[in-house]
C-alpha cells in the first residue's frame, strides 16, 4: 500500500531543501566572487559546500512569499531590506560581542561601495536582491511543482541524508570543532 505523505510534512520537507540549496547557492556565489576578488579560490565555510546563513535567508524568502503572487519589485525590497538587517545586524554583535570576530569584511573587498562597518554593503545587498528575485520566481516554485511528483518513500529518500549530513556539519563545524580547539 502506497500510503500518500501528509502535505504539511510535504511542504516542509520541501522548504527545508529549500533551505540547504540557498545554502549551497551562497556558498556558490562566495567562491565565484572571492575567485573573482582575490584572483583564486578561497574555501567558504566550514565543512560542507554550502553556508547556512544563506539557508536562513531562503527560508525567510521563502516563508515570506510561499504561495503568494509578489510583485518581482517587491521581492526585491524585501530581499534587500531583509540582507540588510541580517548583514549588519550579525556583522555588528559577532564584532562587538565576540572579541572583534568577523565572518566577513567588506573594508578589503572589491566593489565594496556603500559600505557601513565592514558590515554591509550596497553591492551584496543588491546582489541579494537580484538573486531573491530569481529565487522566489522560478526556484521556489519549480521545487514545490518537482516534490509534489515525487512519491512519499522517494521524497523521504532524498530529505533525510540530506538533513542528516546538513545537520552534522553544522554540529560539527560551529558546535564541536570550536570546542575542541580551545
Amino acid at each position: 500500500m502506497n500510503e500518500e505523505l501528509n502535505p504539511k510534512w510535504r511542504n516542509a520537507m520541501t522548504i527545508f531543501l529549500l533551505v540547504v540549496l540557498g545554502a549551497m547557492i551562497g556558498w556558490v556565489y562566495e567562491m565565484l566572487f572571492y575567485r573573482i576578488d582575490q584572483g583564486h579560490f578561497i574555501r567558504r565555510g566550514q565543512g560542507g559546500p554550502w553556508l547556512p546563513i544563506y539557508g536562513f535567508g531562503a527560508l525567510g524568502l521563502t516563508l515570506v512569499s510561499y504561495r503568494k503572487k509578489l510583485n518581482p519589485w517587491l521581492v526585491f525590497i524585501i530581499t534587500v531590506a531583509g540582507s540588510f538587517v541580517i548583514e549588519f545586524s550579525t556583522g555588528w554583535v559577532l564584532y562587538h560581542c565576540f572579541d572583534g570576530k568577523r565572518l566577513w569584511d567588506y573594508n578589503v573587498e572589491i566593489w565594496n561601495w556603500g559600505n557601513i562597518g565592514g558590515y554591509v554593503c550596497l553591492r551584496s545587498v543588491l546582489v541579494f536582491g537580484i538573486l531573491g528575485v530569481a529565487y522566489v520566481k522560478w526556484i521556489v516554485p519549480a521545487a514545490f511543482a518537482w516534490t509534489e511528483k515525487l512519491k512519499k518513500k522517494t521524497l523521504l529518500w532524498i530529505t533525510i541524508p540530506i538533513a542528516l549530513l546538513f545537520f552534522s556539519d553544522i554540529l560539527l563545524s560551529y558546535i564541536v570543532l570550536p570546542i575542541v580547539k580551545k
